[in-house]
C-alpha cells in the first residue's frame, strides 16, 4: 500500500444536481451538497443551490456557517468561482437523508426559506476517481471520489419541482451523468 504523499484537508460526500431543458452544459439548477466528516472548520452540511427555484440567485444553507465559509473559500469556491462571493447570506437548516444508493437517495433540508429537496435515482454503476492536487490545471486540489452516476433526478422547493433533468455524459470512457452522488470524498492540497 501507499499512503497518498498530500495533507488531507477534507473528507465527507458531496452529491451535486445540474439539470437543464437541452442537453447542454447550460444548468437551469445547480446544486452543490456537502455533508462533512472532517475539515477545519469542522463537520456538518451544506447547500450551494442556483435554480429557477432561487430566483437564479445562489443561495447557501448550513447547519455550521464557519464550514459553508471555509469550503466557499477553497473547494468549493475554486470548483464554481461564482461562490466566491462571501456576501452570499447562509440559512441556518436542518438537514435528512433517506435512501439506499442502490436504488434511490434523497438530501434534505428545512430552513426559515422553506423545504429543499434533492434525490438521485436510475444509478449507474460506480466510479473510483483520484487526482493530484494541481494535475488538473487551476485546480490546486486533489480528490479521490467514489461517483455513482444518476440518471434520474428530482429538486423540490416547498413542493415545487425545478424545470428540466439530468442528462448523459461520458466519464473516463464509461457511461455518467450530469448528476451523481459522489461517496467517500476526500480532497487534498500539496504538502
Amino acid at each position: 500500500m501507499t499512503a497518498d504523499p498530500n495533507r488531507v484537508i477534507y473528507t465527507g460526500e458531496n452529491p451535486f444536481l445540474r439539470l437543464s431543458t437541452t442537453d447542454s452544459d447550460n444548468y437551469s439548477s445547480n446544486a452543490s451538497f456537502w455533508r462533512t466528516l472532517i475539515s477545519p472548520a469542522g463537520p456538518g452540511h451544506v447547500l450551494y443551490l442556483k435554480s429557477e427555484l432561487t430566483e437564479n440567485k445562489w443561495r447557501i444553507y448550513s447547519d455550521n456557517i464557519a464550514m459553508a465559509r471555509w469550503l466557499q473559500s477553497t473547494i468549493q469556491g475554486n470548483l464554481n468561482a461564482e461562490l466566491l462571493d462571501p456576501t452570499i447570506p447562509v440559512v441556518d437548516s436542518q438537514f435528512a437523508r433517506t435512501g439506499d444508493a442502490r436504488d434511490f437517495w434523497t438530501e434534505s433540508l428545512k430552513s426559515s426559506d422553506g423545504e429543499i429537496a434533492l434525490t438521485w435515482y436510475q444509478m449507474g454503476d460506480p466510479l473510483l476517481v483520484h487526482t493530484q492536487p494541481n494535475a488538473v490545471p487551476g485546480r490546486p486540489y486533489g480528490v479521490a471520489t467514489m461517483l455513482i452516476p444518476a440518471a434520474g433526478t428530482r429538486l423540490t422547493r416547498n413542493g415545487t419541482s425545478a424545470v428540466g433533468r439530468s442528462w448523459p455524459r461520458v466519464r473516463e470512457n464509461r457511461p455518467f451523468s450530469t448528476s451523481a452522488l459522489a461517496f467517500s470524498e476526500s480532497w487534498t492540497e500539496a504538502r
